[in-house]
């Protein structure tokens, strides 16, 4: 029996914060880093920072649906990172940093919307969700070098006073959904 795997792609900051924590996330088989939504083709990691390029810094990640569903990746997305804030997160300043859902079908969609909806009535942020929601039109990978960034640089200051926050707080948050050794 073939086993069914969907995908998703997002953009909430920096990517290294996002693969960081997906790879985490149980049901997902797959986390790449790299670049969505823009208008060049096969990008540069500098054009992406330099804002020339209009690609979000995304990560597209491959999930089982029979374990987790699309809704529960973005209740993570939503917690992890501020869909407030235009083009921003914390430090990071751009385009390349704004909060994206790229859906890859009218479902994901569906279910963005209504998640997004949810999240804006729930009033969990003082101000509203301004995060885009977008049909899925590209991909690009950042390269190896941007893969498990995290766990290659846990030293950097900027894993350290940025993405290891995130992973913590995704991990207090989110214990039941964590990946066991054996996944």
């Amino acid at each position: 029996m073939t086993k069914i795997i969907e995908r998703a792609t997002l953009g909430a900051g920096c990517f290294w914060c996002l693969e960081a924590i997906y790879r985490r996330l149980k049901g997902v088989t797959n986390v790449i880093s790299g670049y969505s939504g823009g208008h060049i083709i096969n990008p540069a990691y500098k054009e992406v920072c330099e804002g020339r390029t209009g690609h979000a810094e995304a990560c597209e990640l491959e999930f089982d649906p029979s374990i987790i569903t699309f809704e529960e990746i973005l209740e993570v997305f939503w917690l992890i990172h501020d869909p407030t804030t235009l083009n921003r997160q914390g430090n990071d300043v751009g385009t390349e940093y704004r909060s994206a859902i790229f859906y890859h079908s009218e479902i994901q969609k569906q279910v963005a919307d209504e998640s997004k909806l949810k999240y804006n009535a729930g009033k969990i942020y003082p101000n509203p969700i301004i995060t885009e929601i977008t049909k899925w039109e590209n991909f690009y990978p950042a390269g190896e070098d941007h893969n498990s960034f995290f766990e290659n640089h846990r030293e950097e200051p900027y894993c350290r006073l940025v993405v290891l926050p995130k992973v913590e707080k995704f991990i207090m948050n989110f214990p039941s959904k964590l990946k066991k050794a054996e996944d």
